[in-house]
């Protein structure tokens, strides 16, 4: 016959489970509810970019999650100044927090700073503010780690040997402007020496610039071997550029692309490989995240826990930074078991 008292026992651990999957993990164990009401809104480089609503989208599906109230809102264009007024505008509507995707590390601090005055939360995802201008930067993946990945990518398709270029997004990107430190960090190291890093161009993230800069590089460098676009729309138009051209396998592509833009051109062999992390899993931890400041469970000091749901027990580390985790390497082989 079972004993009540054990039934009871495995009733209330049953329980407790159940509840760790809604429950946010302080750095001491504790387990503490996100707080009703909350409003976040999240601030996109620019609101129609791919990558972004893919981004956004893992957003809102957190707060869906978390019975939160959220909202995407953003300038058509990736400018720091086109920022600016959507940032004043959500001061004014008092959103319990905002998570930006940052188009200057330093330009929006002023507005940030103002929107913490007002006792509102500030979450940067993606790209990073100055650490003064919010209390956590979600990242996608280490910046070093990126850096140097670009680079070790695409020195195995050119065998370590010739010219190359970067196709970025903005001149002031922050993420962009760190991986490109690394890669020109990685590429001062000795088995590295037969290539040469003669062009870093910017095609703004948008499609059609893109496209125009990387014809320009191959006219500019016609004895250019390789590519490095880190920027999803550069990484795209790139492709789609040198897939109609006679340097078609000439000419080696890498970046950060996401799967479905880049299937096509994996499979009629203009690029071999191409890496990128789960845009839709960077905007839910950002949501969560700035969902566990907002109802007070952490503060975004290094050394917190929280609970991310699907993404489990996060850890702040230095600086209010927050790691999603390595980014993915698409190839022909694995390119179609993915669909974002």
């Amino acid at each position: 016959m079972n004993n009540p008292m054990n039934q009871s026992i495995t009733i209330k651990i049953a329980a407790l489970i159940l509840s760790l999957t809604i429950l946010g993990t302080t750095s001491h164990g504790e387990e503490k509810e996100i707080k009703k009401g909350l409003k976040i809104a999240f601030v996109p480089k620019n609101i129609n970019n791919p990558y972004n609503v893919i981004e956004t989208g893992g957003s809102m599906v957190a707060c869906k999650e978390m019975g939160v109230e959220g909202k995407v809102v953003g300038p058509s264009d990736p400018s720091a100044s086109s920022q600016v007024s959507y940032i004043n505008t959500l001061i004014t509507q008092r959103e319990s927090a905002i998570v930006l995707a940052a188009n200057d590390p330093n330009a929006l601090i002023p507005y940030l700073k103002r929107a913490m005055d007002q006792k509102i939360k500030v979450v940067t995802m993606d790209s990073d503010t100055a650490p003064e201008g919010r209390s956590i930067f979600v990242n996608q993946a280490t910046s070093e780690g990126i850096g140097r990945g670009q680079v070790q990518m695409l020195a195995k398709e050119i065998n370590n040997q010739g010219e190359i270029a970067i196709l970025s997004a903005t001149p002031n990107a922050t993420n962009q402007n760190t991986w490109i430190k690394f890669m020109q960090e990685e590429l001062q190291k000795p088995e590295y020496k037969g290539m040469k890093l003669v062009k870093i161009a910017y095609g703004n993230d948008e499609d059609q610039k893109s496209f125009t800069e990387t014809q320009g590089l191959l006219q500019a460098y016609p004895n250019l071997k390789g590519i490095i676009s880190p920027t999803t729309v550069g990484v795209a138009a790139a492709a789609r550029y040198l897939s109609t051209s006679p340097l078609k396998g000439k000419v080696a592509l890498v970046g950060l692309g996401t799967p479905n833009q880049m299937r096509e051109f994996v499979k009629d062999g203009t690029v071999k490989e191409f890496a990128l992390w789960s845009p839709a899993d960077l905007g839910y931890l950002a949501a969560y995240a700035a969902a566990q400041l907002a109802s007070g469970n952490i503060e975004g000091k290094e050394g917190e826990t929280f609970t991310a749901g699907k993404l489990g027990s996060r850890t702040i580390g230095k600086d209010g930074v927050v790691i999603l985790g390595p980014p993915t390497v698409f190839t022909a082989e694995n390119i179609d078991q993915f669909n974002f």
